[in-house]
């Protein structure tokens, strides 16, 4: 017998969290199951996402998800993820089915907000599909915008160690 493949299910991200000031741009690649429940970015606990932020900035990690917005918001960082939609199941990039992949519409994002100067990516596969999917399609100008991807925050992504994890985060403040 063959191993039946889990059915996949038509997930949506969030509009992103962005202000006049932002600067400093993190995308992900789609919310997990937990977030997307409860409709909030890096909503599962076990994610080293908000810790990391925390960290960086000087504050607690148990703020309330309005305050940790504030936060995003009183550093110039705006946080969206790669793609608009697609099929997965569970919450693991792995598990996306990329023939069902749609992306944001970053060419009237970046320039409806033209401070962005730096894009980060919160793992591999949105700085792979980013590249693949979004880059061709950018005018020149938000496209020689300068990218770095950084280590999952995710806990799928155990192979680091948290400190590890937030010293290479640390070039998002820099």
């Amino acid at each position: 017998m063959h191993p039946v493949e889990p059915a996949k299910t038509r997930v949506e991200s969030f509009a992103p969290v962005v202000d006049s000031d932002s600067e400093i741009l993190i995308f992900g690649s789609m919310p997990g199951e937990e977030s997307l429940r409860l409709g909030q970015y890096y909503a599962n606990p076990r994610n080293a996402f908000w810790q990391i932020l925390a960290n960086l900035t000087g504050n607690r990690n148990d703020l309330s998800y309005e305050l940790r917005l504030k936060l995003l918001n009183d550093h110039r960082i705006a946080l969206w993820d790669v793609l608009r939609a697609c099929e997965r199941s569970g919450s693991l990039d792995s598990a996306i089915k990329v023939s069902s992949m749609d992306t944001n519409d970053f060419q009237t994002f970046l320039a409806n907000n033209s401070r962005i100067r730096r894009v980060f990516f919160n793992g591999a596969f949105a700085e792979t599909a980013y590249r693949k999917y979004v880059l061709p399609g950018l005018a020149p100008r938000e496209a020689a915008i300068p990218i770095l991807r950084l280590p999952s925050t995710s806990p799928a992504n155990a192979g680091l160690r948290f400190e590890d994890k937030l010293r290479l985060w640390q070039v998002i403040l820099d």
